[in-house]
């Protein structure tokens, strides 16, 4: 749900707040005010086009700005994208410097138009009047229908996963064959060098300690023999003091027992540096000053050395290298064999991505035929004669082989015959086969009565197809609300529905955005005031004129301040008593 949105220095809007709540929420006020502005800053935040001419007149940048609680999916995209979140809240800015250029964040961290546009269909559709065929494209569409019917795609999306990762493998292996082949020479050369060496993971640490060893041998065995005679050996050493201490401390403690701890506590001490010495001196008799030894190891990490320049930064790279080359070859040995694993793995994952498709193109065509009987009632009670049809067409099922053709059903595979198939491509999918189904889902409409059903960008204007999709929305959300509990939120916006409508319709359309908010937020830009009088929160866009320049603020009303907003709605500049009785009526009526 939106919760709030702000604009500054932004075409005519200086500076202006909205806040909005559950259910409809409309916006009012007078021609030129600015309130498709508000929804044209709302879709620029979804990730539409920016311009400097967006800019207030004097400004350096106009900053657009809204809050939106998040969902599940929005925190995930959120992830990918490497941004943190905001707890329950997304919140999104966008700059545009009066040069042209512009700044994303997203909770306060830069980030990208990308990433609004990702963000878009999780948390608002915007059918403004310049962005009504953009925002209902086909994917849309098709996700409207699956809503409809309750369809879930996730069969087909791990069919087509599985399928996609057998098919690229198997396309690696066939595309890259003949370079294969010519490295084959290098390849067996890698791996004999590598295991002729003997690596040992870790060897080249514990060969570089043993040098710093060997090459200090004499200074080594002088410094732990000097520390053993300081600790034991020399009749000045610690022990030689602490056992004199430990005679006197005795002594004390024969007559006064509270210096019983205190011999322990020496013992314990000489025990220690008798131990410590002990090490000390087996340390220095292990030192072996060799230099045939020290020759050797020098050797060995010249090799290790210039191995790792070749293969790896450390042994275990150069070892994983070596597995690497291995596996390569053993590939280009056993290649027929993995070929064949591979078409037979492929030719299953594609009859089970077709055979999941299928099922789901049944399921589509099904809701289909429902929705398209539901939204055209919906349709044409909203001052419109229309007939409406949705189409679901299936991409090319019948072939998994793009571009060897299909053999299904001649008994012989177009990859029995490995020679013959040499550098030939790997089995494809029909170019419709998407994570998605096969199906291109298509919403077709006739507005007049006599005329063919054509595309919706194709013939509706952008007060038919505002009108269209909300007839949609309310056929899909109403038997979905009484399955749901708690419905997803999402923001839907239609700016000026009620274009060409009045009366009756007008108050259809009225009706339908309220039922459409019941299960959804939904903002609106309406001048009726039949429409007007069914708001969940009303909000009154004003401009007005200060130090010579026009500006814009937003107010939401209380059930007073809108009474006679609709009242002016009604009678129009002048108020007078019988159109505030008549917007008394209408707004209790709605309720």
């Amino acid at each position: 749900m939106l919760v709030e949105l702000r604009a500054e220095n932004y075409a005519v809007i200086d500076h202006a707040i909205a806040v909005f709540g559950p259910g409809l929420n409309l916006l009012t006020g007078e021609t030129g005010a600015g309130k498709s502005i508000l929804v044209d800053a709302l879709a620029l935040l979804m990730g539409g086009k920016g311009s400097a001419e967006l800019v207030r007149h004097g400004a350096e940048r106009a900053v657009v700005s809204c809050v939106f609680e998040t969902t599940p999916g929005a925190e995930a995209i959120l992830e990918e994208n490497g941004l943190d979140s905001e707890g329950a809240e997304i919140i999104l800015r966008r700059e545009i410097l009066s040069t042209g250029k512009g700044r994303v964040f997203v909770n306060n961290q830069p980030a990208t138009v990308a990433v609004l546009r990702q963000l878009a269909p999780e948390l608002a559709l915007v059918h403004a009047q310049t962005e009504t065929l953009s925002s209902f494209d086909q994917a849309q569409q098709r996700s409207l229908l699956d809503r409809f019917g309750a369809i879930s795609t996730d069969a087909v999306a791990e069919a087509h996963a599985r399928w996609s990762e057998t098919r690229d493998k198997l396309n690696e292996l066939l595309h890259g064959e003949q370079d294969r082949l010519r490295m084959v020479d290098l390849w067996s050369y890698q791996k004999k060098e590598i295991e002729q060496a003997h690596l040992e993971p870790g060897e080249d640490d514990a060969l570089e300690t043993e040098k710093r060893v060997l090459a200090n041998a004499e200074k080594l065995y002088s410094a732990a023999m000097s520390a053993f005679d300081q600790l034991y050996e020399s009749g000045s050493s610690a022990e030689a003091a602490l056992r004199s201490a430990v005679r006197s401390v005795e002594e004390l403690a024969h007559y006064d027992p509270s210096f019983a701890d205190a011999v322990q506590q020496l013992a314990s001490v000489r025990a220690t540096v008798s131990d410590v010495a002990s090490t000390l001196r087996d340390y220095a008799e292990r030192i072996n000053a060799s230099p045939e030894r020290l020759a050797e190891i020098e050797d060995r990490l010249a090799l290790l050395d210039r191995l790792k320049r070749k293969y790896g930064k450390s042994v275990a790279e150069v070892i994983a290298f070596g597995e690497e080359v291995s596996r390569k070859l053993s590939e280009v040995e056993d290649r027929d064999e993995i070929l064949k694993t591979l078409r037979k793995e492929l030719d299953a994952a594609a009859a089970a991505y077709r055979s999941a498709a299928s099922a789901l193109s049944s399921e589509r065509r099904t809701a289909a035929a429902k929705l398209a009987k539901s939204a055209e009632v919906h349709i044409n009670s909203l001052a419109m004669k229309a007939r409406f049809q949705v189409s679901v067409n299936s991409g090319d099922a019948s072939s998994d082989r793009k571009g060897t053709g299909d053999r299904r059903g001649t008994g012989s595979s177009p990859y029995d015959n490995d020679a013959r198939n040499e550098g030939a491509s790997a089995p494809e999918g029909g170019s419709a086969w998407t994570a998605q189904g096969w199906d291109s889902v298509e919403y077709l409409i006739a507005p007049n009565p006599g005329e063919p059903l054509k595309p919706l960008a194709e013939t509706a204007s952008g007060g038919e197809l505002s009108r269209v999709l909300l007839a949609l929305k309310v056929a899909v959300e109403e038997p979905a609300a009484k399955v749901r509990k708690n419905p997803t939120p999402r923001t839907l916006v239609f700016d000026e529905i009620d274009i060409g409508i009045g009366g009756r319709a007008a108050e259809a359309v009225g009706q339908k955005l309220k039922t459409l908010g019941r299960a959804q937020q939904v903002l609106c830009v309406t001048h009726l005031p039949q429409i007007a009088a069914f708001a969940d929160q009303h909000l009154a866009v004003e401009k007005r004129e200060q130090d010579g320049r026009t500006r814009t603020q937003i107010r939401t009303l209380d059930d007073q301040a809108r009474t006679r907003e609709v009242a002016r709605m009604l009678s129009g500049a002048k108020v007078t008593d019988t159109s505030l009785e008549h917007a008394s009526q209408m707004i209790a009526a709605s309720r």
